[in-house]
């Protein structure tokens, strides 16, 4: 298909898309979420490796999106909007009937994948395809099916790469790196995963804990930037969208943010030059989704990264990112501070971060979810903030299919 034909389809698309919300008058949020899940598709299309296969896709994410508008008399209620903006552990190596009826009743928006989930590829498959169709027969948006799978020993799939890690990933070209996250994509999309909490865009200093574990690409920024877009371009040339991680970083840091309430008294002058360009240039690439980090940056907020207005203004007012935030272990940051689970999932979901990543016991994450539903209920989170966290995790997830 030549581009004059590829362009056409694209306008048949948009048509269409305009016929769908001519339909949708007296439902403002839903035309948000489909315009938004259209523009953000529209780079993958593009983008893709023939014209022929970007055109398909399009008609069938233009497919998706008539029908869930056909299927959708209501807009979400509160609970199904807190619901999205959970991503929580499973429990072995089957979701249990608990959590499946959590899925169910849109109570959990994503699952975070760890190697004690995966034994072998027919029962990963089986997982997700069981979690995927408790979300699909009731009605609910698809999953996000997240994973670690950085490189080297950093790899919750085993036989997916990219087995190098990611300090020797930094030693090659750009185009190399771009290869290698491509094969790794193609493999866990095969798996049914669609998010991977990778590239680090952290720069290390003297003693970073990231670079004694090899998880960076490199000591120089510039480095790190074109190293952190080339590995996010791959995945997302795969269909699996890359997450970004830890803003404003973690380089600097001796003692793992996880385990440790780490304050980073950077200036914000130092930040800007080095820490934030890698994260600038992938956003300008395109990033669809940056993960904050546990840290606490004096120069920026008193407050910790995850429940800091501050930062969430810095990356989306001052760098312009309009794609998904996630936590990092907000199980890592509870602990670390001397904290409930349940006080920081609200303080991160007041702070405005969309996707709050809970890594511990699917109890802890039940109880976290209505913590958070009983502060919206209160007017603590303002609905219009769900509202929009919820048009971007629903419109991310129209981008991955």
């Amino acid at each position: 298909m030549n581009a004059t034909m590829l362009l056409h389809r694209l306008k048949l698309l948009l048509h269409r898309l305009k016929s769908v919300l001519r339909h949708l008058e007296e439902h403002p949020r839903l035309r948000r979420v489909i315009l938004a899940s259209v523009l953000l598709s529209l780079p993958v299309v593009l983008g893709a490796a023939g014209e022929e296969q970007a055109a398909g896709r399009a008609q069938a994410a233009a497919n998706r999106v008539a029908e869930r508008a056909a299927g959708s008399a209501q807009d979400p209620t509160l609970r199904e909007l807190v619901g999205q903006r959970f991503v929580v552990a499973m429990q072995g190596t089957s979701p249990s009937p608990a959590l499946l009826a959590r899925i169910q009743r849109g109570e959990v928006g994503g699952i975070i994948l760890f190697g004690g989930n995966i034994e072998s590829r027919a029962q990963l498959a089986r997982s997700v395809a069981a979690m995927q169709q408790a979300a699909r027969t009731s009605g609910r948006p698809p999953l996000l099916i997240a994973t670690d799978q950085e490189g080297g020993k950093i790899r919750r799939v085993p036989w997916a790469g990219p087995a190098l890690a990611t300090s020797d990933l930094g030693r090659l070209s750009p185009a190399h790196i771009q290869r290698e996250a491509r094969a790794a994509g193609l493999r866990l999309r095969s798996a049914g995963i669609n998010v991977d909490l990778a590239p680090v865009a952290d720069v290390p200093a003297a003693g970073s804990f990231m670079a004694l574990e090899r998880r960076t690409f490199a000591s120089d920024a510039r480095r790190v930037a074109a190293a952190a877009t080339a590995f996010a371009r791959g995945l997302e040339s795969a269909r699996v969208a890359p997450a970004l991680k830890h803003f404003p970083g973690i380089g600097r840091a001796t003692r793992n943010t996880d385990r440790t309430a780490v304050v980073l008294p950077a200036t914000l002058a130092e930040l800007t030059r080095t820490d934030l360009l890698p994260v600038r240039k992938a956003i300008a690439a395109g990033a669809p989704i940056v993960m904050i980090s546990n840290a606490t940056y004096p120069a920026l907020d008193a407050k910790p990264a995850p429940w800091s207005p501050r930062i969430q203004a810095l990356l989306r007012s001052t760098l312009g990112f309009e794609g998904v935030t996630i936590t990092d272990s907000l199980d890592g940051a509870a602990a670390s501070r001397g904290r409930t689970i349940e006080s920081v999932s609200s303080l991160a979901a007041q702070a405005g971060i969309d996707l709050l990543l809970l890594t511990g016991t699917e109890a802890s994450s039940g109880g976290a979810y209505e913590s958070v539903v009983r502060a919206a209920e209160r007017g603590k989170i303002p609905v219009a903030g769900l509202q929009r966290s919820y048009a971007r995790i629903t419109a991310l997830k129209e981008a991955v299919g």
